[in-house]
């Protein structure tokens, strides 16, 4: 496969194709030649030429960042990222935070605006025009000042999207869900963005496969199933040919479905073969599809979707997961849990304080099986003489109307 990179990129073994630049910019005299002697790539790197066209099919790709993982920590290479899970969160100072209240309305502006450029830009790469990265870039910066506010509110809004715009919305949700993840993990603002980045595109190549297969309301076919699973690869080849060299961007993009026992796709790569961001992508791309209704299935309830991602053996990175859970809450805003009072409750919002102490709006006794006049309970204040007994589904009780509760 052709992939356009920068010479700071380009290592021993490489199948050089093609440099770009006119030939008396660079010392070679060969077109297309394999890179094997050090001083070439010295002689390539200290010239003019900014790219070249590789050949993976006739020597090495680009490196992938490398990640080694031990007890809490984990350690990517390229970029350079060091992350104590233990101390996430406080690599770097963040915004004032607000509340998911106040937060709510600003966040709906920006899921409506990202949304039709997500639209549009899934519509230019159907036909084939050039995804224009910079214009991404600017809807990343707006997610990830939202989520810098309030960590929760845009997150769990576009959680709502319905079934006939997932392939568009999902796209909005995994980015914001990468920044969230990205500041748990303690990363910089620059990776966070690159997190954010990645997440906005990871899913591009589901351009390229036809909407009656994405759409289709029942059980797919072997041979739709084998279509869909090409997504990745196909925007690979859309986001090169675009000229987007992220490597992180790239590396998610093809990667996000690989799973830490070898079992996911495109390549079947596991543990230490998989990197820091596209280990990061799978845990934001699965939650998000789970919770989210789909043409051919209702979606999870937020907090039983954590449990359930946490019984998947093999599937997800724990260190990454672990972090993750914290970006969301071990309640995430839209749970329903039922408390020792046996009332029912939906989450608000979270509480800085800690994790099993959300705030809530209380709205159903299961003693009397009744409604109950909506009232605020901030499980962290002095006053609160109750406690979260578990997570609940609606349907059970037969409540239809939760997201109502904390989304207006």
């Amino acid at each position: 496969m052709l992939k356009t990179v920068s010479t700071k990129q380009v290592r021993l073994g490489m199948f050089i194709q093609e440099l770009k630049g006119a030939w008396i910019d660079h010392p070679f005299w060969k077109k297309a030649f394999k890179l094997e002697d050090p001083s070439d790539l010295i002689k390539l790197q200290k010239s003019v030429i900014k790219e070249v066209v590789i050949d993976t099919s006739k020597g090495l790709d680009v490196a992938v960042p490398e990640v080694k993982l031990e007890a809490s920590v984990v350690t990517a290479t390229e970029p350079p990222v060091t992350v104590d899970v233990s101390r996430a969160g406080q690599a770097r100072p963040k915004a004032k935070r607000i509340t998911a209240d106040e937060e709510r309305t600003r966040a709906r502006q920006v899921i409506s605006a990202s949304k039709k450029a997500v639209t549009s830009m899934f519509n230019d790469a159907r036909m084939g025009k050039a995804i224009k990265v910079e214009a991404a870039m600017q809807f990343v910066d707006d997610i990830a000042a939202s989520v810098s506010r309030n960590e929760g509110a845009l997150v769990s809004l576009v959680r709502l999207k319905t079934k006939d715009e997932y392939t568009y919305m999902h796209s909005v949700a995994v980015c914001a869900l990468m920044v969230a993840l990205a500041n748990e993990l303690g990363l910089s603002e620059a990776e966070t963005k690159q997190a954010g980045l990645a997440g906005l595109l990871h899913d591009i190549g589901k351009a390229a496969i036809p909407m009656d297969v994405l759409n289709k309301p029942g059980a797919l076919t072997e041979d739709e199933f084998t279509l869909v699973k090409l997504h990745p690869e196909r925007g690979h080849a859309m986001l090169l040919q675009a000229n987007i060299t992220d490597a992180v961007t790239l590396d998610v993009c093809l990667h996000h479905h690989e799973k830490m026992d070898g079992k996911g796709y495109p390549h079947q790569l596991k543990a230490d073969e998989i990197s820091l961001f596209a280990r990061m992508g799978a845990v934001c791309d699965v939650y998000d599809a789970i919770t989210s209704n789909r043409p051919y299935k209702a979606g999870w309830e937020p907090g039983v979707s954590l449990q359930r991602m946490a019984q998947w053996t093999g599937h997800f990175d724990e260190v990454i997961f672990k972090a993750f859970v914290k970006s969301v809450g071990i309640y995430p805003i839209g749970s329903m849990v039922k408390l020792k009072s046996g009332r029912l409750a939906v989450v608000v919002d979270q509480s800085p304080k800690s994790l099993l102490t959300p705030i809530l709006k209380v709205f159903f006794s299961t003693k009397s099986n009744a409604r109950l006049p909506v009232e605020v309970l901030d499980l962290s204040s002095a006053g609160a003489n109750d406690a979260i007994v578990g997570h609940e589904n609606p349907a059970a009780w037969g409540i239809h109307d939760v997201d109502k509760l904390w989304a207006q």
